[in-house]
């Protein structure tokens, strides 16, 4: 895989080969945060604090863990106050690969276990949705969609198939960023619901079976 960055000179996609790294991000509260700040963009560690429902302190302290392994960084501040630190993600996003914790049982039973926590925050996010749906839009609620399609593919395939719809994804993402700026910069200042966009998230899983 190749690593790209954007046009702040950020990494686009931080792949992440460490076990440090992964056991930092692999915290139920951390990736609350980490999830924050990508909405966010840049964000203070008291308006993480009011999202999650936690102390403030408590709340810097996970920050400062996940900018000791890079995850996240400082920003330019936002106001004039500068009793608070502003945050940033260090990248627009992060891969982790099965291929890079493999060579130890440390590794894999890591790996494991952060694979089943990712997988288990974004259940309770879709279950979310499911109750809160009939307080959406009739058109929000035809634009969602949850799917399953069982394929006879080979393991190249697979792989296509995954990068075709990671590079959908990326089209997307930089489309409605795009829209979103020029939207913001005819307002003057970012819109709350900039043309009627909300935050939308889109979890892809694909994986061999047996019967």
């Amino acid at each position: 895989m190749t690593e790209s960055t954007d046009t702040a000179g950020r990494e686009r996609n931080r792949r992440i080969t460490d076990l440090g790294t992964l056991k930092a991000l692999a915290h139920p509260l951390r990736m609350r945060l980490y999830r924050g700040l990508t909405v966010a963009r840049v964000t203070t560690a008291s308006h993480l604090a009011d999202q999650v429902g936690e102390a403030v302190s408590l709340v810097s302290y996970h920050l400062r863990k996940l900018a000791e392994h890079g995850l996240i960084e400082e920003a330019e501040p936002q106001s004039a106050d500068g009793r608070e630190r502003w945050w940033r993600p260090a990248s627009d996003g992060v891969s982790i690969r099965d291929e890079d914790f493999r060579d130890a049982p440390e590794k894999a039973a890591a790996h494991t276990a952060a694979s089943r926590l990712f997988a288990a925050d974004r259940m309770d996010m879709y279950r979310r949705w499911l109750d809160e749906r009939t307080h959406w839009s009739p058109e929000w609620n035809r634009g969602a969609e949850s799917s399953e399609s069982v394929l006879r593919l080979t393991a190249d395939e697979l792989a296509e198939l995954t990068e075709e719809m990671l590079a959908l994804l990326r089209r997307y993402e930089e489309r409605g960023r795009a829209a979103e700026a020029a939207e913001t910069a005819a307002a003057g200042e970012r819109p709350e619901a900039s043309q009627g966009r909300e935050n939308v998230s889109v979890h892809t899983y694909a994986f061999p079976f047996r019967a």
